[in-house]
């Protein structure tokens, strides 16, 4: 097999793909590719003309999204349907990247794919929108395409929930974390992996399944429980914490520009059944985020 073209590679899932995919990988980032110019990722397809392509550039700044929604939507929306008309016309299969932001967040249930969306933000506006984009692209050709949605990923690098609480609990001697949003947790380099599988295994398939798959760790717990784990990890690699005391409040407690879904667990049987892959559970995957953290982190 030919090589994997990775738009996004500066982000979690999208430097994950390249290390796992090394000397077959080819990475786009920001400094190579100009998002907010769609079309000028053209130029990058024709040069490396890849046997398939994953696209895992987003815009995820979701409260700045509410004032910027128009470049969300160039990043977001409009590039996933550049690339994913270019994947469609040179028959190369194409993985999208979308979240549970997509869905409106209410009960208890998780969701399936074929659930009613019903985005509370601008990024889940131009999640969904790109989620579209690429259904389009593809559907015209009848071609071969995979989207994802995953939810709260994170890595022991970069700007995510992870680092933001280690970084807290070392500065802080009490923190009021949210305790009424529930999904899973999910580790970038699980979630890079098992889209390498899913994609194979499409691939392997006499007739390649596309579609909508969602896909995370598995599991179940809210920010709160999921911030008292990663203190518990800290404090059990002999981290010197200054907080004493975690305090669990409502989303109402703690207004942000962006609203955000309650209820973001999601179904996972899809791509279980479809695509034979399935991530570890949640508390797998922070574990292995710790080892790589403290390794690198010393």
């Amino acid at each position: 097999m030919g090589r994997t073209l990775v738009f996004g590679t500066s982000g979690q899932v999208g430097s994950a793909l390249l290390e796992l995919l090394g000397d077959q990988g080819i990475g786009i980032d920001e400094k190579t590719g100009d998002f907010l110019n769609p079309t000028s990722l053209l130029a990058a397809l024709e040069t490396h003309r890849p046997a398939q392509v994953i696209n895992a550039a987003a815009y995820t700044a979701v409260d700045l999204a509410e004032k910027e929604e128009d470049k969300a939507h160039l990043i977001n929306a409009v590039a996933p349907g550049v690339i994913a008309q270019w994947c469609a016309g040179h028959g190369v299969p194409f993985v999208h990247y979308s979240t549970d932001y997509v869905f409106e967040g209410s009960g208890v249930s998780a969701r399936v794919e074929s659930d009613p969306t019903g985005p509370l933000s601008a990024y889940g506006r131009t999640k969904l929108q790109g989620e579209k984009a690429v259904s389009e692209a593809q559907g015209k050709y009848g071609s071969k395409f995979l989207i994802f949605r995953t939810s709260w990923v994170y890595d022991a690098v970069g700007k995510n929930f992870f680092r933001t609480m280690l970084r807290l609990a070392k500065e802080k001697s009490e923190l009021r974390i949210v305790s009424d949003q529930w999904g899973a947790p999910t580790y970038a380099p699980h979630l890079a992996a098992a889209t390498l599988a899913a994609l194979s295994s499409a691939c392997a398939k006499p007739e390649f399944p596309s579609g909508v798959y969602h896909l995370c760790n598995q599991g179940v717990t809210n920010w709160f429980d999921f911030a008292q784990a990663i203190f518990a990890a800290a404090r059990k690699r002999g981290e010197s914490l200054q907080l004493e005391k975690a305090i669990p409040i409502t989303t109402a407690d703690y207004p942000t520009p962006a609203k955000r879904p309650l209820n973001s667990r999601l179904d996972l049987s899809k791509a279980r059944t479809w695509l034979g892959v399935e991530l570890p559970s949640w508390q797998a995957g922070l574990e292995q985020c710790c080892e790589t953290f403290w390794r690198t982190h010393p």
